[in-house]
């Protein structure tokens, strides 16, 4: 059984949920939407069950954040017999054949837990901004070059990262590393997710064979990419990363001497600001730190919550 999983949060603008469900529906295999609405202000619940009323519908009566609410829909998914898992944004949608090949690629790599296929703009006529960056040849090895000399390969390409606007994930995976780390809200969910699954021994790759189309090009983010978002989350991905040894004591004595240097020398204002810089460095590895055993557990669907 597949299930392809989908997050709503005000979907209707640009006939996403249309276009994104159609092309699920229209797949050459048979595939199951689980559609999470994170509390909504448009006409998407509305929508949703006049039009699609075959869709599993879960309500959220609040925002659950985006790893949140696909966690409710794996959780689901898994309870009811799912085999393969298809994460994919509201605002993307994928060809025909796009989710069978997958599926097919994946039973011939099962040491890959996430696939993607390439990632488009929303027209189709150019790679999504993004995704270009995720495939550079210091990140995914030697796909740039195979495009170029027209020598692709019939194989999953290994890649450090890629976004998780659309992937494949096998039941193998979903066991071994669980679902999304509810710490992250929006963004950064799924760098968390790749670090725990390369931690647990498996892969995420590209299969340049298949394609999704993204329209984000117009897509306002701005309230999630201040400064001090970027800054927390990156101490979030660094501090819950369960490959690396993060030196954090060594970190807070750094920013202890900086606040008395500031106090030695009058400068009280300066201290101030210090301090609380360490006090969020603080907060940020303790809450992280509450996670990272679970990260490294063998325990099954762990993070997977109500």
């Amino acid at each position: 059984m597949i299930y392809s999983i989908i997050v709503i949060y005000n979907g209707m603008r640009n006939n996403w949920i249309q276009k994104c469900f159609d092309s699920i529906i229209n797949s050459s295999i048979p595939c199951q939407i689980v559609a999470i609405d994170n509390n909504s202000s448009d006409e998407s619940v509305e929508y949703i069950k006049k039009t699609y009323p075959n869709v599993h519908l879960i309500i959220n009566e609040e925002n659950k954040g985006f790893g949140g609410a696909n966690n409710q829909g794996l959780k689901y998914a898994k309870e009811n017999g799912g085999e393969y898992f298809f994460l994919l944004n509201q605002d993307a949608w994928v060809d025909p054949n796009t989710i069978e090949e997958l599926v097919k690629i994946s039973l011939l790599y099962p040491d890959y837990g996430v696939i993607s296929p390439i990632h488009l703009n929303g027209k189709g006529d150019a790679l999504d901004y993004n995704f270009s960056n995720y495939i550079k040849p210091d990140k995914c090895k030697n796909l740039y070059s195979d495009f170029v000399l027209n020598k692709i390969d019939d194989k999953v390409y290994e890649s450090d990262f890629i976004c998780a606007a659309a992937w494949l994930v096998s039941k193998k995976c979903l066991e071994k590393v669980g679902g999304f780390n509810p710490t992250f809200f929006h963004y950064s969910e799924d760098d968390n997710y790749i670090h725990r699954l390369k931690y647990k021994g498996l892969k995420i790759g590209v299969y340049p064979k298949l394609f999704i189309y993204h329209d984000r090009e117009n897509r306002d983010n701005s309230s999630f990419f201040n400064n001090e978002a970027i800054k927390e989350r990156a101490l979030l991905v660094k501090y819950s990363n369960p490959n690396v040894q993060n030196n954090f004591k060594k970190e807070r004595h750094v920013f202890t001497n900086k606040i008395l240097k500031h106090i030695i020398f009058g400068n009280f204002k300066e201290a101030k600001r210090v301090f609380k810089e360490r006090q969020k460095l603080i907060e940020i590895y303790n809450l992280t730190n509450e996670n990272l055993d679970k990260s490294k557990s063998n325990s099954k669907y762990i993070f997977i919550n109500d």
